[in-house]
């Protein structure tokens, strides 16, 4: 194929693929962690569990990366296997509605999901221009993220009905793998350029020896910890009686919690992502890390703070405008620092640290709950943005790529200690 005919088809597969992520990212962040709560009654370890999933796939993306390059696979063709043991997990937990295997089952398949995210970003770099990267990217996130708001509301309506219709929507998510299992397959890539070494995580030696993204990742570790600690949250303070959040009331349904922590947030991803995509490409990175980082406080301290209805759609719509931005800046940021054919390495240093924080912060946030307010849980986790935040005002005026089509400063020098 030509460089065109790779990008083309590339965004024609994924605008397809965008549908099926957009059904199965509303299972993540909503109705995995509900079903937990309001159906089997999950405790704390359980539903940190269920939350920390998506994180288990991130920590062990270096090794996934390391098995994908020794086997020479094409990185779309081994996405596309991940996503069917995704669809497969979905399915048991179907058939089997017992509290051990939807645990087991939603860390497994959320696991999957995320674990395949570098060598998604591998194939953007090989198959999309520089200039357009963020542009295309932001495009099909358009897509997947009417996909969710639209799941989000109707799923919500489902829970509502009878929460014991749960079932119904494993086997939507079960096909919403399968499709996308069956999209990545059809997408151009080639096997990752085989790299020195042969420890499973070599690839962590870039965090050491390129300050810049080390210095990056410091930062991430602090504003991500506090974002991971905080969102599965959203629905524990929610859906959990002893908050007392309530309307007229009585306990908030499925619906508005659908509502408040999908649809809201999904609509205000949906109008935004355009322009971040836009900015993303002509922007200084740092600057736009910082702006996110502004915006995801405000939208903590109206959510968990002011103890209201508009608090809650406030905070809502704060975290989907920033939500925007996240999902192009922490999807592609690493194509602004890394060599072209060392990207799914960095990104896989990247998922590692996120899948590190992932990990734990669930089981910090359900742990600390117990004792703190989602109140003073809310203003920590700003402090924690905040140092995160200080790291990055220093690297403002070294950030690589930060006009269109420029190339990353590590090009040509690998090693900027």
């Amino acid at each position: 194929m030509t460089a065109e005919e790779r990008t083309s088809t590339t965004y024609r597969w994924e605008r397809w693929r965008a549908l099926s992520g957009g059904i199965n990212e509303s299972a993540g962040v909503l109705f995995l962690l509900l079903i937990a709560v309001r159906w089997y009654g999950a405790g704390p370890l359980a539903k940190a569990l269920v939350a920390g999933g998506g994180s288990i796939g991130l920590l062990l993306s270096p090794w996934l990366v390391s098995r994908v390059e020794a086997a020479q696979l094409p990185v779309a063709r081994a996405a596309a296997r991940l996503s069917a043991l995704g669809g497969f997990s979905f399915l048991l937990m179907a058939m089997v509605p017992t509290l051990p295997v939807f645990v087991a089952g939603s860390a497994i398949a959320m696991a999957t999901a995320s674990a395949t995210i570098p060598l998604l970003t591998q194939i953007y770099q090989d198959n999309y221009p520089a200039g357009e990267r963020g542009r295309l990217f932001a495009r099909t996130m358009i897509i997947r993220i009417g996909t969710a708001a639209l799941c989000c509301e109707l799923g919500g309506r489902l829970l509502t009905s009878h929460i014991g219709l749960f079932r119904w929507l494993l086997l939507v998510f079960a096909a919403g793998c399968g499709a996308a299992s069956y999209c990545l397959s059809r997408c151009p890539s080639n096997p990752l350029s085989a790299s020195a070494g042969t420890h499973p995580f070599r690839a962590l030696r870039f965090a050491r020896d390129d300050r810049v993204f080390r210095q990056t990742l410091i930062a991430w570790m602090f504003i991500g910890f506090a974002m991971l600690m905080m969102s599965p949250l959203r629905v524990e303070y929610l859906a959990n009686p002893k908050y007392g959040i309530t309307v007229d009331g009585r306990m908030l349904t499925a619906t508005t919690i659908a509502l408040l922590t999908g649809v809201i947030p999904n609509l205000a991803r949906l109008v935004l992502n355009p322009v971040w995509g836009w900015l993303f490409d002509h922007m200084n990175f740092f600057k736009l890390r910082l702006l996110l980082n502004l915006g995801f406080s405000l939208g903590i301290l109206s959510f968990f703070t002011t103890g209201s209805m508009q608090g809650l759609v406030v905070g809502a719509l704060l975290f989907g405008i920033s939500n925007a931005g996240a999902d192009v800046a922490w999807g592609l940021w690493v194509t602004k620092f890394a060599p072209p054919g060392r990207v799914a390495d960095y990104m896989s240093v990247h998922t590692f640290f996120t899948g590190v924080r992932g990990v734990v912060a669930p089981l910090v946030a359900f742990s600390s709950v117990a004792s703190l307010s989602p109140h003073t849980l809310g203003w920590i986790s700003v402090g924690l943005i905040t140092t995160g935040s200080a790291f990055l005002i220093s690297e403002i005026a070294l950030a690589p790529g930060s006009k269109p089509g420029h190339p990353p400063a590590v090009e040509t020098s690998p090693d900027r200690e």
